[in-house]
């Protein structure tokens, strides 16, 4: 304990003040008014099938979780291949992931009716209801993620001081608790997602093009499930998800620093600039502000406001940090840091420039639609193809700049065959990269956070009927909603990459550290090339899987909703009321079910390539698995998601307007993209970053048992 800095102590307290200013959002949400008797009965009902959806989901993630446990047990206490401290690291990273998930889900569902209500009074009100309560999530989730390792560090400090090894000992364990995280926001975003994208399919497919009634229509069976399943998927899901990210981003520089020569230094400054975009997030978030009649370039504009201003604040502030901390070698490493700054952004502007109705490629896919389904289905997978371009070679500069300026060479092993300190340094550049990239993640997320909230809100208020202007500009948030929401998974996506990378490298590290042989790397290896094809089949699996799932889930409700449309007497005369709670029920039991299969996947498959190819095919399975993960990740968020605003854009008066052909046939474009966007596509970034994390924690038993 005695050689931890004073300044380490700042670390424990901003994650408290992010939690406290996570509360005081939280309770200036709760201070305003629900609205009419309607509308909180409705947003009563949502609350319900929420909470009783993710409290099973829980329990079926614990039982997971107590027989991972008890086989990482087994691995530390008889086998000997395994860190002591690994079960209960594991276990903490699941726990904190899952409440992050939980809080922000708790707080949309009391959010979105509130939002509702706030536009009644004027759009700028409902803008700002629903963003602060985004941003409960994005504070929790830097809190909580930021409390987490400094607890963890304290306790492994206090444990392993004096030792020689220390800091390399410290870093590879607390490595291990990421899979708990990971884990926990695989089962959150693939459960989550099934349940969502089968309620929204099916409600949008009897309700909008059968049935022929709007959105949200209180006679439609499935629309609360539709609304539950925007909190247990866009929200408890995207919570879990980015919690995970960004303790993942921190640990894989933390491992980074002490192979790079960096010291607890190195370690600190992940931790530091982690603080300071808390700082910057807080004050970014009070930014955020619009006027009346405004557009969705205005609106836009008004959230590009807060989250720019956070990243030039953290821009500037980083600056200081790296000197203080690393002397002149820091100069290299902000390079970097501002590498994945720019990156975030830039990211997030051409996720939004393929995806907002603000921009030709949208407006180009709308106009498909005078043509039929078919054009739009075809079209929208042409742009999310096309989209996977500007992603990439952001990521790819954001590497190659990260990895130069922070010392990186060309000279990658030294004569005994092992890493070059250069080669390691410029590794660090990457990892502090993707802590860059989402240093700002408390209003990164808040922006992401919100559109779910603002999808509830005009759910209430079309349920609740309120009058046409409120409904104007509830639609008018919704539709900004769709575009920060496939902002927000780009960014997220973008991020992963960087991590994944910095994992990739953390194992190779970790493994050759625990053998005396030299492995073989390189693609001239066959268990290597093998692995690789692995990896790129898995990405392909397991999306085939998640999409499965959607499908089959989604039928089942299509079923329903059809019978009560026919078996219920009156419900379309507004006579009778729908038998809402059997769509929630059928939607719960189709996630829980679904949800596993795929989930499982992440784990056995890197453990079994492990334990038949060695370490070295793991190594390819990672690279195969993070190149195509990352690029079919873009390609279905941003097909998905242009497709729901093409959808918008012609709801909004265009190509014939609501109920017209066109929109009926945007409609079914938009159904299909719906487990693009938030089912498979956001749970692929989870998975590139699991496989990697279940290759460290398992990395023990594969050098000690492996066939070739």
């Amino acid at each position: 304990m005695n050689n931890i800095p004073l300044v380490f102590w700042l670390i424990p307290i901003a994650s408290v003040v992010a939690l406290g200013m996570a509360w005081f959002f939280f309770r200036s949400m709760m201070n305003e008014d629900e609205g009419t008797d309607r509308m909180k009965e409705i947003a009563e009902h949502v609350r319900k099938g929420a909470m009783a959806y993710l409290k099973q989901q829980y329990k079926v993630v614990t039982i997971v979780f107590v027989v991972l446990a008890i086989v990482f047990a087994f691995m530390a206490y008889v086998l000997k291949v395994q860190n002591p401290w690994v079960p209960f690291a594991f276990l903490t990273g699941g726990l904190f992931s899952g409440l992050a998930g939980f809080f922000g889900m708790k707080t949309a569902t009391y959010a979105s009716a509130r939002t509702a209500n706030g536009a009644r009074t004027s759009l700028d009100k409902g803008l700002k209801i629903a963003f602060r309560s985004g941003a409960v999530m994005g504070l929790v989730v830097v809190g909580l993620g930021l409390l987490d390792i400094a607890i963890w560090f304290v306790v492994l400090n206090a444990v392993y001081d004096g030792e020689a090894t220390a800091l390399v000992t410290i870093t590879t364990t607390m490595l291990t608790f990421g899979m708990g995280a990971s884990t926990q926001a695989l089962f959150a975003r693939v459960g989550g997602g099934i349940y969502t994208k089968a309620a929204d399919v099916g409600a949008d497919l009897v309700g909008k093009v059968e049935a022929n009634i709007p959105e949200d229509d209180p006679r439609n069976p499935a629309t609360i499930a539709d609304n539950v399943g925007d909190n247990v998927g866009d929200v408890a899901g995207m919570g879990a998800d980015l919690y995970e990210s960004y303790v993942g981003s921190i640990l894989a520089t933390f491992a980074l620093s002490a192979v790079g020569g960096y010291g607890f230094a190195g370690m600190l400054l992940p931790m530091a600039l982690a603080v300071v975009g808390i700082i910057c997030s807080i004050i970014g978030s009070f930014l955020v502000k619009t006027k009346e009649n405004a557009s969705q370039q205005a609106l836009l504009k008004s959230l590009r406001t807060g989250t720019y201003t956070a990243a030039i604040l953290a821009a500037v502030l980083a600056a200081p940090l790296c000197f203080l901390l690393l002397g002149k070698a820091g100069w290299g490493v902000y390079v970097a840091i501002l590498c994945g700054l720019i990156g975030g952004c830039a990211i997030g502007y051409f996720t939004e420039y393929y995806t907002s109705d603000t921009y030709k490629p949208t407006q180009e896919l709308a106009a498909a639609s005078e043509t039929g389904s078919a054009t739009i289905i075809i079209g929208g997978i042409s742009l999310g193809l096309k989209s996977t371009l500007t992603s990439i070679l952001i990521v790819a500069a954001a590497v190659l700049i990260s990895y130069f300026a922070a010392g990186g060479s060309k000279t990658i092993v030294d004569g005994a065959g092992h890493f070059t300190e250069a080669f390691n340094k410029g590794l660090y550049g990457i990892g502090i990269a993707g802590v860059g990239m989402l240093s700002t993640l408390g209003i990164t997320l808040a922006t992401d956070a919100y559109g779910p909230v603002a999808d509830n809100a005009g759910g209430i208020a079309e349920m609740a009927g309120l009058p046409e202007e409120v409904r104007e500009r509830t639609d008018a948030l919704d539709s900004l909603g769709n575009t920060t929401a496939a902002t927000g998974k780009g960014f997220a996506i973008g991020s992963a990459s960087l991590t994944a990378l910095a994992l990739l490298v953390s194992y190779v590290n970790i493994v050759q550290d625990n053998t005396e042989e030299i492995l073989n790397f390189t693609l001239t290896s066959p268990t290597v090339l093998v692995g690789l094809f692995i990896g790129a089949m898995l990405t392909f699996v397991f999306s085939a899987f998640t999409m499965s799932a959607v499908q089959r889930a989604a039928q089942s409700i299509v079923v329903e909703v059809r019978r009560q449309f026919k078996e219920i007497p009156g419900i379309m005369e507004y006579k009778a009321d729908p038998d809402y709670a059997q769509c929630v029920s059928l939607c719960t039991q189709g996630a829980l079910h679904e949800m596993v299969a795929p989930a499982l996947l992440a784990i056995v498959v890197p453990l079994a390539t492990g334990l038949i190819l060695g370490p070295t095919g793991v190594v390819g399975l990672l690279g195969g698995v993070s190149v195509t993960g990352f690029a079919m990740a873009v390609f279905m968020s941003n097909a998905g998601g242009a497709w729901d605003n093409a959808k918008k854009y012609i709801e909004g008066g265009h190509h014939g307007g609501k109920g017209s052909e066109q929109h009926k046939a945007a409609v079914v474009g938009d159904t299909v993209g719906d487990p693009f966007k938030d089912t498979s596509g956001p749970s692929l970034n989870i998975l590139i970053k699991l496989c990697s994390t279940v290759s460290i924690v398992f990395s023990g038993l594969i050098l000690a048992f492996h066939l070739i």
